[in-house]
């Protein structure tokens, strides 16, 4: 479905959370192998919620990877001979991977990304708009709402803070549809945390 061309290539896999994108990262990542690709994954210092070196899926599906601190160390740990580089939470990475992530893709590499499209308030999570508009292609996953059931392409925060990045899982968020999406829920909690409480004691 996703033809290697001569000239490399950028697979984006975005969604909300629970949507299963790291998943699909893990299943076309094992695909390359099965094909005797040389496969290097990467991922931020920031996503450590399962695994520090290893990318794993929600369901516990993982894939050996390494971390780095920013887009230019992602660059420089991408060996000559490396056929397919992944990446997950890209979404965490300076602006600067765009630039990487295409310079990358002009060597010839087949380069995957997975991470999400839109933040705790709906709003486009930079920087993947970037990345899409210069990706080959680009498969949008989608969850199941919590409350009906429906597609849910939304990430609803439940615990309080405004903070555009908080790492976590079911302890802090849920998918939810545009329909059942509050995306003022976050900062409603934040007003009814008591005296001296922050929203790094709330729920883990």
């Amino acid at each position: 479905m996703y033809p290697r061309a001569a000239n490399g290539q950028i697979e984006v896999i975005c969604g909300s959370m629970f949507s299963g994108k790291t998943e699909e990262l893990i299943r076309r990542l094992r695909r390359a192998g099965f094909a005797r690709q040389r496969i290097q994954v990467f991922k931020p210092g920031t996503d450590d919620r399962y695994d520090k070196v290893a990318v794993v899926s929600h369901t516990q599906d993982r894939f050996e990877a390494k971390v780095v601190a920013s887009s230019v160390e992602l660059l420089r740990q991408v060996d000559d001979r490396t056929d397919v580089v992944g990446v997950d939470e890209v979404q965490f990475f300076d602006a600067g991977i765009v630039e990487v992530l295409d310079r990358l893709a002009n060597l010839g590499k087949r380069v995957i990304v997975a991470g999400l499209d839109q933040d705790y308030l709906g709003r486009p999570f930079e920087p993947m708009p970037q990345i899409m508009a210069i990706a080959e292609y680009v498969t949008k996953t989608l969850a199941v709402c919590v409350r009906c059931g429906q597609p849910a392409n939304r990430s609803q925060r439940l615990v309080a803070g405004d903070n555009r990045v908080l790492v976590g899982a079911t302890d802090a968020y849920e998918p939810r549809c545009r329909r059942c999406f509050e995306p003022d829920l976050a900062r409603q909690l934040d007003f009814d945390l008591p005296a001296g409480r922050t929203d790094a004691e709330g729920p883990r």
